[in-house]
């Protein structure tokens, strides 16, 4: 279950990171592996994904610790995605929680 979570709900935490600054891939991965084990090999496809989608775009910028780095930058068609999946999660986890806790409503 949690392989199939973690696809569900990746590409949102991608562009909800980007939605509070350009960031490079390995900061983005490092960022999310504080809370969720994922591995470079897995987004890197994502990353690709996002950017066919126009939901990113990059640009290469110069590191002071070494070569250049590729930034990722969410488009305005990003934003809206990401605005829709957030929606849809707050939609989708209100019901999970509610079933969780045994709420029953129909009293």
């Amino acid at each position: 279950m949690q392989v199939q979570l973690k696809k569900g709900v990746m590409d949102m935490l991608v562009l909800a990171l980007l939605t509070q600054q350009d960031r490079y891939g390995y900061e983005i991965v490092s960022t999310i592996s504080e809370y969720i084990e994922i591995s470079e090999g897995t987004i890197y496809p994502l990353f690709n994904r996002l950017k066919k989608e126009k939901y990113v775009e990059t640009y290469l910028k110069e590191s002071t610790t070494g070569p250049s780095r590729k930034y990722y930058h969410i488009t305005d068609a990003g934003r809206e995605a990401y605005m829709g999946m957030r929606r849809e999660w707050n939609e989708f986890s209100g019901g999970v929680n509610i079933l969780l806790k045994g709420v029953d409503y129909n009293e």
